[in-house]
């Protein structure tokens, strides 16, 4: 059973909050407590579904590494976002990748019982299709950015999405972005001098203050405006 802190937590998630309440009941009582360390793996690519997941604390890398070790980063997962849903709804096994970052604690469903759960009330699968087609359309918007922005509209929707928690938080509420330049450039498939250069152009501009690790947004509206802007070259 969740403790009164984790559930004021899971209350601020936008998908859990508008969930009936047999299934946040369900949520409540078959949710356990996982912790795990620095470079740990929660899952990995080709492992066969095991469950569902939430960050209560800490931050899990959502990606792949191919065999030559190159290393691609789709998303950075905070609290309080779930992972791990899509192998539930089509049986196969993980397509990517989730490694903690540093120390943290998750709440996991366990297949078996989420399988139990939704063949017993088939409703419920409606909810999982949403928290799906939550990231699916993200998804959609970053192949459209990728084809028709250019790197600092990119740049400033990518930010703009992990301080929304990728349509996971109810209102922004926080923001610093505790965010590597070497990671935004794994996610935005361009060079670190390049995120450099750019977020060096945006802290001139007033709308972030940079640092070790860190990401401040001092201007959100603007830096809104940016993500959303036409592309000049595309007019």
């Amino acid at each position: 059973m969740l403790n009164s802190t984790d559930l004021e937590l899971l209350s601020k998630n936008v998908w859990y909050a508008q969930l009936p309440v047999q299934f946040q009941q369900f949520i409540q009582q078959n949710s356990n407590y996982k912790s795990y360390e620095r470079d740990q793996a929660i899952f990995r690519s080709g492992d066969i579904f095991n469950g569902i997941y939430a960050v209560l604390d800490g931050r899990i890398r959502l990606g792949y590494i191919d065999i030559e070790g190159n290393e691609s980063v789709a998303a950075i997962v905070e609290p309080i976002m779930w992972f791990g849903e899509i192998s539930l709804v089509d049986q196969q096994p993980r397509s990517h990748d989730a490694i903690a970052i540093g120390k943290c604690v998750i709440l996991h469903i366990p297949s078996l019982v989420i399988n139990a759960f939704l063949t017993e009330y088939p409703k419920y699968w409606f909810h999982i299709a949403q928290l799906t087609s939550q990231k699916l359309r993200f998804a959609f918007l970053e192949l459209i950015s990728i084809q028709t922005q250019h790197i600092q509209q990119r740049l400033a929707q990518r930010l703009m999405f992990i301080l929304n928690g990728y349509g996971n938080h109810a209102h922004i509420e926080k923001n610093t972005i505790h965010l590597s330049q070497d990671q935004l450039a794994l996610m935005l498939k361009c060079s670190r001098q390049t995120i450099n250069q750019e977020l060096h152009l945006l802290e001139q501009q007033g709308i972030l203050k940079i640092a070790f690790k860190r990401i401040e947004i001092l201007n959100i509206n603007q830096l809104y405006t940016i993500a959303h802007s036409m592309n000049e070259s595309s007019q």
